[in-house]
């Protein structure tokens, strides 16, 4: 019997690189956060997990109020952020989430969008004279609109192809000089119980590819 007085244990430095072809991986270690893959022949590596990681969040809250009536795409104040990707390979996930209100007359017209660098990400198709936005519309006559406030959610995967730190904002614009944005608050603003008062945000998550 072949396995009388054997006694003892093999150091792993000397234990053999079991192949692929004998059933084995190839490899003699790897390191934390790898993954075994088949590379299309007859030998496995070992390779880092990043493809539809999150990699990176970065969030910026927006807690006090901002108006504009600029007829022009305008940054709304504290509702910006910057991420550097770590490969150019990688995407951005933008989640903006916006209170407010865009004025009590069916004369106010204005929107929001989400720009990088500034420049609009949001590029429909055929557009024509029509404007890039994510959301868009008329205040009301009603009596009680000026009190009230509306959320908008948007969410864009953008693939800004760089290594470099980029910015992303919420911009606002209106149609005419005499509209007028406003955002955590209603047009009403009076101290009062019935009177409403939010936040706004927005959030990057750079995504692995």
């Amino acid at each position: 019997d072949v396995t009388k007085g054997i006694t003892g244990t093999i150091s792993t430095a000397n234990l053999p690189t079991i192949p692929v072809t004998k059933g084995g991986t190839g490899l003699t270690s790897g390191t934390t956060d790898q993954f075994l893959k088949f590379t299309g022949t007859t030998t496995v590596a070992s390779s880092a997990v990043s493809a539809g990681k999150v990699l990176q969040v970065v969030n910026t809250l927006k807690d006090d109020t901002f108006t504009t009536s600029s007829t022009s795409f305008t940054d709304v104040t504290g509702l910006t952020a910057n991420i550097t990707p770590s490969a150019t390979s990688s995407k951005v996930l933008v989640i903006a989430s916006i209170s407010g209100q865009r004025g009590k007359t069916n004369s106010t017209v204005g929107g929001f969008t989400i720009a990088r660098g500034g420049t609009n990400l949001i590029v429909p198709d055929s557009p024509g004279n029509r404007t890039p936005v994510f959301v868009w519309g008329y205040g009301s006559d009603d009596t009680n609109h000026s009190f009230n406030m509306e959320v908008y959610h948007y969410t864009f995967l953008d693939s800004p192809n760089t290594t470099s730190e980029q910015t992303y904002a919420v911009r606002a614009k209106n149609q005419y000089g005499s509209s007028t944005i406003y955002v955590n608050r209603a047009e009403n603003i009076e101290n009062s119980g019935d009177r409403p008062q939010g936040v706004s945000s927005i959030i990057l998550m750079e995504i692995g590819a």
